[in-house]
């Protein structure tokens, strides 16, 4: 992630009132909380080195190591990440049937969900050609900017 990138997300934080913000890729994890007027970086470090970490951050737990004999069920798997941050819903209205379940077969331009942002519901597409293999968060969930909500096997 770039300056300008982080700068942004800093900006918006303004803009919206926000006061705490956090979100995590494959390499980075970023967190920002705003308490007066200027926002301060809480943690900003790359995940493969937590001991770059300030000492104010919040101990990072690691997973388990594996076995080296084992498997990750997931690989190959593509993410479907959350664009905003928001509420995760898997369908269009209470009543209806969800965009997508386990098994459905998804283009790039096939919805998969809805992200309630700030009483406004953005529809997110699945921008994958492929097999949904696995839905990662429940039902009215809060979801972070970034953080994967499907898996779907490539086609």
């Amino acid at each position: 992630m770039e300056i300008k990138d982080i700068k942004r997300i800093v900006e918006l934080m303004k803009v919206n009132d926000l006061t705490e913000f956090s979100m995590k890729d494959n390499d980075f994890e970023l967190a920002l909380k705003r308490g007066s007027n200027e926002p301060q970086v809480v943690y900003a470090a790359p995940s493969a080195a937590p001991a770059a970490a300030p000492v104010a951050a919040a101990p990072a737990t690691a997973p388990a190591a594996a076995p080296a004999d084992a498997v990750d069920e997931d690989d190959g798997l593509i993410e479907i990440p959350s664009p905003i941050v928001g509420t995760f819903y898997r369908k269009p209205a209470p009543d209806a049937e969800n965009f997508a379940e386990v098994g459905t077969e998804v283009t790039e331009d096939t919805v998969v969900c809805i992200v309630e942002a700030m009483k406004v519901m953005n529809e997110i597409k699945a921008d994958v050609k492929g097999i949904i293999r696995k839905i990662l968060v429940d039902e009215a969930s809060p979801v972070q900017y970034g953080q994967p909500l499907f898996l779907v096997e490539p086609k």
